[in-house]
């Protein structure tokens, strides 16, 4: 079960530039989308202090960040326009290697 919470607290991860994104975007609601920056901060928080009662660390702050930057790099290029040059999509692939990576070799 903590795997499942780390994945959420990755997700919400994602949550918090994407609402910055979407705040500087739309001015008219930036208040809006800011305050669910910090809820989303907020929970992703929570969800890893939950799957670190039972991953080490160093593992769940791998995963958490490497699935958070994922995540956040693939919304920019399908919904912002952002590069997705080769050379930015074989990093990110790195990053999800490491991410697998970490995964296997904790268990």
């Amino acid at each position: 079960m903590s795997w499942l919470y780390l994945i959420i607290a990755g997700i919400f991860e994602v949550g918090w530039p994407l609402g910055f994104k979407l705040a500087s975007t739309y001015t008219k609601y930036n208040i809006i989308f800011v305050v669910l920056s910090v809820i989303s901060m907020a929970l992703s928080g929570v969800f890893l202090y939950i799957a670190q009662k039972s991953i080490p660390i160093g593992t769940a702050y791998v995963i958490w960040t490497g699935v958070g930057a994922v995540g956040t790099l693939l919304i920019g290029i399908l919904f912002f326009g952002d590069s997705a040059d080769f050379w930015r999509l074989f990093f990110i692939t790195l990053i999800i290697i490491g991410i697998i990576g970490t995964k296997i070799v904790h268990e």
